[in-house]
């Protein structure tokens, strides 16, 4: 089996299948997650068959896994009786897209569950859902690998032992789960946006997944802003993807510098669409203003004509409502560009002792003090450099440190 196949797998359907898994399993994710492990280990031990399809096959070796441990378990519910009374299918059947896609939204609201702390629903939804593995969300959550392991496993168990149901709430109950949900979307999309950690810049799975499961939160809940103003985020992001790096995916390219022709103009128009409809049917939410910052950027025909203005004043909102340092971030690059680049340095330095530790930061300091000709851009450089993790940021920092 090829390793590129394998990599594929793990990082494009490893969360589809996993999702259907625990569908099957009733809601264990333990019992799900073992299984496709001790799948996982046969697939590279013994290889695939002939012409089988990666995903198909780990899909059939992890269900039968899974049989075999209900029934060890002896799972006392209507299922175990089904499965105790017949044979495991002979055959490996393909994983149907639309069905993991139902189960995906379960899974989904069961990890935002409001007996879970916040954390914990935010961390196991990013593990089962978007394939992250635990290092990678332990460093979305700047915790170590084996507290975030501990983390999830309590996350879990607490799923398990209070029987939390493997559903999408009624109605009345949807509201208490939201603002998770949409924040566990947001992340998701996030990550494949911008990714953490590895040599591609994006990955286009999760952008997907994280639009599609937007899309579904938004048909489950019409009436309701949130889940409109988030999915026009995320299309407005996503809308200049393409045009974010070079075709082979590993060259960021910055926004000043980007073929505009590349961006989708039918993303932004449906994005636009979905922002005046949250806006109509309630005040602007924290998604709501951030998908009107996109929306400024998405309409400009040029870098030049950028209403800057218009970006910092609506990050100035967004501060009202979410004063966190990665939104004050933001705002201190808006207000350079709006405003000149000593007014962002002096933003920046008052969050220093929050983000110091991050790239992000020195990297935005860093353009500040080029477009100020100061000397001390080079360390500002040399340290966003140490801190990167994703390959294609690495080295477009080192080019513009070069320049």
């Amino acid at each position: 089996m090829e390793t590129t196949s394998f990599a594929s797998f793990m990082r494009e359907d490893r969360g589809r299948v996993l999702s259907a898994l625990i569908a099957r399993a009733g809601g264990d994710f333990q019992m799900a997650e073992d299984a496709l492990s001790s799948a996982l280990e046969q697939v590279l031990r013994e290889g695939t068959p002939p012409h089988a399809s990666l995903g198909a096959w780990v899909h059939g070796v992890a269900k039968h896994r899974l049989v075999d441990a209900q029934r060890r378990a002896r799972m006392m519910d209507r299922h175990h009786a089904a499965l105790a009374s017949s044979e495991p299918d002979e055959g490996y059947e393909l994983v149907d897209a639309e069905a993991v896609g139902d189960e995906r939204l379960r899974l989904l609201f069961t990890c935002c569950h409001p007996a879970l702390a916040r954390e914990a629903q935010v961390a196991l939804a990013l593990r089962t859902l978007g394939g992250l593995s635990t290092e990678e969300v332990a460093r979305a959550f700047l915790v170590s690998g084996p507290t975030m392991a501990a983390r999830l496993g309590r996350a879990k168990e607490k799923i398990r032992a209070a029987k939390i149901p493997y559903v999408v709430p009624e109605p009345g109950d949807l509201p208490e789960r939201l603002d998770a949900v949409l924040q566990v979307i947001y992340l998701i999309f996030n990550e494949g946006y911008a990714c953490t950690r590895g040599e591609m810049l994006h990955r286009r799975d999760l952008c997907a997944e994280a639009r599609r499961l937007g899309e579904l939160t938004v048909a489950l809940l019409p009436d309701s802003p949130d889940p409109k103003a988030l999915l026009a985020l995320m299309l407005l992001i996503d809308a200049r993807r393409d045009a974010r790096s070079d075709e082979s995916g590993r060259e960021l390219i910055a926004l000043e510098q980007q073929d505009r022709t590349r961006w989708s103009r039918d993303d932004i128009r449906a994005g636009d669409a979905l922002l005046r409809e949250a806006l109509e049917l309630g005040p602007p939410s924290t998604w709501a203003i951030e998908a009107a910052i996109q929306a400024v950027h998405g309409h400009a025909t040029s870098y030049a004509e950028t209403d800057f203005a218009q970006i910092a004043a609506l990050y100035a909102s967004l501060l009202e409502r979410c004063d966190t340092p990665v939104v004050r971030l933001n705002a201190a690059v808006a207000q350079g560009r709006a405003r000149g680049a000593e007014v962002g340095l002096e933003a920046l330095s008052a969050i220093e002792g929050d983000l110091g530790q991050t790239h992000m930061y020195w990297a935005a300091r860093a353009e500040l003090l080029r477009q100020l000709g100061r000397p001390e851009a080079k360390a500002a450089y040399a340290r966003a450099i140490e801190l990167a993790g994703n390959d294609a940021e690495r080295r477009f920092l080192e080019r513009r440190a070069a320049g």
